[in-house]
């Protein structure tokens, strides 16, 4: 019998951004799912071009929507961040 040795880093386990990541990868769960489902891009040539086989690109994908909360806690965690940065590139200073 087969062993399935899974390659996802939990977020817990992180330290990429302490979301969760291809082992060995700098590439993470949420842009997996951004380039595949929210791009409409192919598996395969998503794998193809991270240099990732494309059963972990649908081992991220599976892991994101067994996930669905913490998914939403770091989207949450990104679109936070990015609101505040955006706060501060568009302070005027004061005269």
């Amino acid at each position: 019998m087969a062993v399935t040795e899974y390659r996802i880093v939990s977020a817990d386990k992180s330290t990429i951004h302490d979301e969760p990541h291809i082992e060995e990868s700098r590439i993470t769960v949420r842009q997996l799912h951004a380039l595949v489902e929210e791009a409409g891009n192919r598996p395969d040539h998503i794998a193809d071009r991270y240099g990732l086989d494309v059963g972990e690109v649908y081992e991220a994908l599976a892991y994101y929507h067994r996930n669905p909360e913490e998914m939403e806690q770091i989207e949450a965690r990104h679109t936070r961040a990015a609101m505040e940065a955006a706060q501060q590139s568009s302070v005027t200073p004061r005269r």
